[in-house]
């Protein structure tokens, strides 16, 4: 059974404004959630599942599905703010999405095959692609545990010129598996180390080569299970918080923690690049017109 690429398309970019998982970057108008599609179905990807929100479907399916006819089995999902358990309801004056755990969540009814989970409006490169596509092909042990990855990045080839970032600073151990997964908010380059600068009075200081999470993460469909149950617990404890959301990387540290799930860390020396700030449109553009002209990619993907 080929694995199945599920892709988090429903947010807005509140930093970048419009639908930038739409925006060309690429020299016969691709966005960077094309190369990712592209990258994978050469990697042996046999589904693509696209959570997206039913306010842009029209314009999603006109402008990004439909280029995919013909080429990979397409399916969508939507992320629904009251898409909740019984017996709960969305808080009066909420309208900030529940986070990318619940968006994955919205795959449970048509995901039954080990699956990708990345975000549209990041580019992760060929490398990334193939190392989880073996991954999620192989056997796995029958040990009663949930085996996951999380391809890990240099942090110094994730930063941007333009602004701080967000990335989960990934513990690794020493067989290659994840130990923990710490989210710092306000990353910056600092000289030859980075900074997250949450506390402008402390920045904690980070090495250029630590490996982060940038939401490139390889499961087995045993993890819909897991998010059914663990949802009502967060839930209580978190969902009346006007802007609290469950993040993937919540859910899979809780998972090592108990002894549920081992997640192996798949080292990449890929760059990747997003477009967080409008900013970061000029150099995303320029790099891939670079891989282009190197042969790594045609000029006309689909």
């Amino acid at each position: 059974m080929k694995p199945v690429l599920v892709v988090l398309a429903a947010g807005m970019g509140s930093r970048y404004g419009g639908l930038k998982q739409v925006d060309p970057v690429g020299p016969s108008g691709e966005a960077i959630l094309d190369y990712s599609v592209f990258d994978a179905v050469r990697a042996g990807f046999g589904k693509v599942v696209f959570i997206i929100r039913r306010d842009f479907e029209e314009e999603f399916k006109t402008k990004v599905g439909k280029k995919y006819e013909g080429i990979v089995d397409v399916g969508y999902c939507y992320q629904d703010i009251n898409d909740l358990p019984e017996p709960y309801k969305v808080p009066e004056g909420r309208t900030k999405p529940w986070g990318t755990a619940h968006a994955t969540r919205a795959a449970r009814d048509i995901v039954d095959a080990p699956f990708a989970v990345i975000n549209a409006d990041d580019f992760y490169g060929r490398d990334a692609f193939e190392r989880l596509a073996k991954f999620l092909s192989e056997e796995k042990p029958a040990d009663g545990k949930l085996h996951f990855a999380m391809v890990g990045y240099r942090l110094e080839l994730t930063l941007s010129e333009n602004g701080s970032v967000a990335r989960g600073i990934c513990s690794v151990t020493p067989d290659g598996s994840l130990a923990g997964v710490k989210e710092m908010t306000k990353l910056v380059k600092a000289g030859d180390s980075a900074e997250n600068r949450e506390d402008e009075a402390n920045p904690v200081k980070v090495p250029l080569d630590a490996r982060v999470s940038m939401n490139l993460w390889g499961f087995t469909p045993g993890l819909f299970a897991e998010l059914e149950r663990r949802f009502p617990l967060w839930l209580a404890e978190n969902g009346q918080k006007e802007k609290s959301e469950w993040y993937i990387p919540f859910v899979v540290d809780e998972l090592i923690k108990e002894g549920k799930a081992d997640c192996k860390v798949l080292p990449t020396e890929s760059s990747w690049f997003g477009v967080t700030y409008r900013e970061d449109k000029p150099f995303v553009t320029g790099e891939i017109a670079k891989l282009v002209d190197s042969g790594e990619y045609p000029a006309k993907l689909f």
